[in-house]
């Protein structure tokens, strides 16, 4: 916590607002609205999950209807796809930001236009903060007329070009779950860039009431509208995003002076200057073939000094639930998963911290 969440939430219990409407809701989406710029257009909601299936919805995604997904990225960018009863067609990455791959993603595109099964929807991810390849994204979705959802849960505070991450489909997804940059304890955001669609999100997370004085309802609804109390903890957490973004960053240029001199492992990095990422977690791939060890027995090494590290997602075209659907590329995410590992990355890490984690790498890498 940053410090001035409890003033936020004070006031909402001072002023009885407890509701998923209120004074906190409104200016944590102004704040959001005047971080990200481009005069974009936000609704605060209860998950970063159910600001994907909202825009889902409002792509028109159906039952029977496919929808594009980045194969490297958490479940929750895919399950909204079944929730509308529709196909997740998964894309492999590219090697640079690991995220969508443009050449895979206009394959499957066309070969899918020739089966009779034009896509209604494109879900790129920025993984781990790192802002995809989006000028190449967005001309091919531009291209073929599908709807761009960019799942930026892991990105609040990158930018790519100088432009915030989310704001470049026509919607955008924003994660505040307990792990996430900034946190709300849980808790999501719906990027638009019209009045019209942000009204309609709102609408749909809000039970889809009509205009009555009686309960009437023409369409299904969703209870997925962020409380006042939670969204005044996002206020509080506005305040030091910066610095959250900062720390994270400070974390990856930890990461590059520990391994410059280790050959065989290379620390997740932009590709050039016009990605910004905010380092939400700091990522490695090791090279069994020239270090002799692999990712598995650094996660272990750490595991007996009390370090937790993971390995990077399972690619979702791996995942059991999902092992029926469609799945275009070359393995790229294959092979990162294998060799793939993310490190200790939080903000508030200590030097002591960094000092066992360098402790742990000297002497893994030198026995």
């Amino acid at each position: 916590m940053g410090g001035n969440e409890q003033k936020y939430i004070s006031e909402a219990f001072n002023e009885n607002w407890v509701a998923p409407l209120g004074p906190n809701v409104n200016g944590f989406e102004e704040d959001l609205e005047k971080f990200l710029g481009k005069e974009v257009k936000v609704a605060a909601l209860s998950a970063g999950t159910a600001a994907i299936h909202l825009a889902l919805i409002e792509s028109g995604v159906e039952h029977g209807d496919e929808v594009i997904c980045q194969s490297m990225t958490f479940s929750a960018s895919a399950n909204p796809i079944a929730y509308c009863g529709a196909t997740p067609v998964f894309i492999d990455s590219e090697p640079e930001t690991w995220n969508l791959c443009p050449k895979a993603l206009r394959e499957a595109i066309e070969n899918r236009m020739l089966k009779g099964k034009k896509p209604k929807a494109i879900i790129v991810v920025h993984l781990y903060g790192m802002p995809a390849k989006m000028d190449e994204i967005v001309a091919i979705a531009n291209e073929y007329g599908i709807t761009l959802i960019e799942d930026a849960a892991e990105a609040l505070g990158s930018f790519y070009k100088g432009q915030a991450c989310g704001t470049f489909g026509r919607f955008g997804i924003l994660s505040f779950n307990g792990n996430k940059i900034i946190t709300t304890s849980g808790g999501g955001a719906l990027v638009s860039h019209t009045k019209e669609d942000k009204d309609k999100i709102v609408f749909l997370s809000t039970q889809a009431r009509d205009n009555a004085p009686h309960y009437q309802h023409s369409h299904i609804g969703f209870n997925y509208r962020m409380s006042n109390i939670v969204a005044g903890i996002g206020r509080g957490q506005m305040e030091v995003l910066k610095d959250r973004v900062e720390a994270r960053r400070a974390m990856h240029d930890f990461y590059i002076t520990l391994f410059r001199d280790i050959e065989g492992v290379e620390v997740f990095s932009e590709p050039d200057s016009d990605f910004y990422s905010n380092h939400w977690l700091s990522a490695i791939i090791v090279n069994p073939e020239i270090t002799g060890k692999t990712r598995e027995d650094l996660r272990l090494a750490f595991l007996e000094d009390d370090i937790e590290s993971r390995p990077l997602w399972k690619p979702m075209h791996l995942q059991p639930v999902f092992s029926g659907a469609p799945y275009y590329g070359t393995n790229v995410s294959e092979k990162l998963f294998d060799n793939g590992l993310c490190l200790p990355s939080g903000s508030n890490l200590t030097d002591e911290e960094r000092e066992r984690i360098k402790n742990v790498i000297n002497k893994f890498f030198k026995d």
